[in-house]
């Protein structure tokens, strides 16, 4: 292990040994995000660093502590992108913080998320061990695989050291189409656009208006663009918007005083959840509610109904569970795995629920 790794490790075992909580934090971008933040802070941005690119591979490693935007402008030199579209939240995020959180952008519904693209991990557990998982190749993966166990898990199983991703290369091409249509008929026009052979990748409806964002072959996109309709939107305007869509930077993610904002994730073909202004992503799977916290068994028994579960985002005053509470037998394996990776209960505790 080299010095900064060493250093990290050695936190780690002495704040076992005494049961001392750790923050873990590289830029603190989503620090808006979870439960609660608890203990002492454990900075994970001397990891940082590309450790290699493999562009004929398609596959990337870099250290935790890199900043995300350093990986992006290195892929984009090789006309290359990571496809899930991470978000930012700001210039200082790292490659650690977004795997961590396991937030994805606008094109998440047409080329997964971000465990879909993690190839493999090495972390720090809750003792300060040294472990690796998976590896650079999609096959190398035997038993369970603990490197996508690690995108979502908010730091609450070990401090991620070194991450390798599948990426992609850029699209020949990319247009961005706009409907005039209700809630209810954007997501039925897109369930039979869905159906068909074309090269969706993203799409977000609010206001009565639908964006609708292809991406492929030349032909295939102007073939597109031809059988759907709609008005095109310029190309650089079309990019800014959905870049402020990724960062949640458009006006509809401005809060008030009260307002809390809450993600619901159902089926793509659910129904109007009718909870008050909205804005829907991920051709219907991702829906965006402005409500107060204290709004929780309303939002939740809607978001249930629909055959899904919902998450209070931002603006939590710390009274309000974030995350769904989950079943009882999901809730023991989340409890096993933690007494696995962490017996002390040491890091980042009270981030995903006040237990955990």
């Amino acid at each position: 292990m080299d010095t900064s790794l060493d250093a990290l490790a050695d936190k780690l075992r002495n704040a076992a040994d005494r049961g001392r909580p750790l923050r873990i934090r590289g830029c603190g971008t989503k620090d808006f995000y979870g439960q609660r933040l608890h203990g002492e802070l454990l900075d994970v941005r001397p990891l940082a660093g590309i450790v290699s690119h493999e562009p004929s591979e398609l596959v990337v490693t870099a250290r935790a502590g890199t900043r995300l935007r350093e990986l992006e402008a290195l892929l984009a030199e090789h006309g290359q992108c990571l496809p899930f579209e991470p978000p930012r939240f700001g210039v200082a995020g790292t490659v650690g913080g977004m795997v961590a959180a396991g937030l994805a952008g606008p094109a998440r519904a047409s080329v997964g998320g971000v465990r879909d693209h993690v190839l493999g991990v090495r972390m720090l557990n809750g003792r300060g061990e040294l472990l690796t998982f998976g590896g650079q190749v999609m096959k190398n993966v035997a038993g369970y695989d603990v490197s996508r166990l690690m995108a979502g898990s908010m730091g609450t199983l070990g401090v991620i050291v070194e991450v390798s991703l599948k990426v992609l290369p850029m699209p020949p091409a990319e247009c961005t189409l706009l409907f005039e249509l209700s809630e209810t008929s954007a997501r039925q026009q897109l369930n039979r656009w869905g159906g068909k052979p074309l090269p969706l990748n993203a799409s977000c409806w609010a206001d009565g208006q639908l964006a609708v964002r292809l991406r492929g072959a030349r032909a295939a996109v102007e073939a597109a663009r031809r059988a759907m309709g709609g008005q095109a939107l310029d190309g650089e305007r079309a990019a800014r918007q959905w870049a402020a869509l990724r960062d949640q930077a458009l006006p509809f993610f401005r809060l008030g005083p009260a307002e809390a904002l809450w993600r619901a994730s159902v089926p793509d073909t659910a129904t109007p959840l009718n909870l008050g202004p909205t804005l829907v992503e991920w051709h219907g799977a991702q829906r965006w509610v402005k409500l107060p916290p204290h709004a929780a068994p309303q939002v939740r028994e809607a978001a249930a109904r629909a055959g899904g579960h919902a998450t209070l985002f931002r603006g939590g005053d710390g009274t309000v569970p974030v995350f769904t509470p989950l079943p009882a037998p999901l809730a023991r394996i989340h409890a096993q795995l933690k007494q696995a990776f962490d017996p002390a209960g040491i890091l980042s505790p009270g981030r995903m629920t006040p237990d955990f």
